[in-house]
């Protein structure tokens, strides 16, 4: 049975994903800064984990042990209200937790699990990131923070894609598109229908699933929209 660990578990795109994979006959370790919810109803292992903290990651690997880990879905992500988040508005304190989160955390615990994924007979490390991160995208501005996050953590995973590409390790950057989770406070003040194009977790996480699975070695440190489109940088 591969073993799969998805960050973020307890809430949204992330708690579909790992409901998908249980079906898909994974063992599911999910992590969640917060394991009290939804998370308890995957029938998993469940494990506390603060992306943002070196010692919760450190506690989490030894966790895990030396079993190996087919799968590494760095789900797990945080969003400044927009109104904070603006070039007026935005502090040090707002990149520093963000950054925390969405860029280091995912880096740092893919680095601590790394013996493990090497360990799997055909890992794959993904991220789920957001089409705000692509600089030739960027049409609209804002979002500094969370924008400048993305873009940072695409970088990163592109050069982790580099650096294991020769221990046949594929690495994918993943966009899920406008998604209806509690990141974006604007859902429950606007509605869906405020949002063109807006889908359900569910349904995110199935097409990225899909899109995700048939991505070897020859995408390694490419960026996909759920729908299979390959993004800009």
């Amino acid at each position: 049975m591969p073993t799969a660990v998805v960050t973020g578990a307890n809430s949204g795109i992330a708690n579909a994903f790992a409901h998908i994979l249980i079906n898909e006959g994974y063992k599911v370790i999910a992590a969640d800064v917060n394991v009290d919810g939804p998370i308890k109803e995957l029938g998993c292992e469940a494990v506390k984990l603060d992306i943002a903290s070196t010692e919760d990651i450190r506690a989490f690997k030894q966790r895990v042990g030396e079993q190996p880990i087919d799968l590494l879905l760095n789900i797990a992500g945080i969003m400044a209200p927009p109104e904070t988040d603006t070039l007026e508005t935005v502090d040090l304190a707002d990149f520093q937790k963000t950054f925390a989160v969405n860029t280091f955390g995912p880096l740092l615990l893919t680095q601590a699990l790394l013996p493990n994924i090497l360990a799997a007979q055909s890992p794959r490390i993904a991220v789920v990131s957001s089409r705000v991160g692509s600089i030739a995208d960027n049409s609209s501005g804002g979002s500094y923070s969370y924008r400048s996050s993305k873009a940072a953590v695409n970088a990163l995973f592109k050069s982790m894609a580099v650096d294991l590409q020769s221990k046949k390790v594929p690495v994918i950057i993943l966009h899920p598109g406008i998604v209806m989770t509690n990141i974006d406070p604007r859902w429950k003040e606007r509605g869906k229908e405020s949002f063109r194009g807006a889908v359900e977790p569910e349904q995110a996480a199935s097409e990225l699933w899909g899109v995700l699975k048939v991505k070897g070695l020859e995408s390694t440190g490419r960026f996909y929209h759920r729908n299979g489109e390959e993004l800009p940088w």
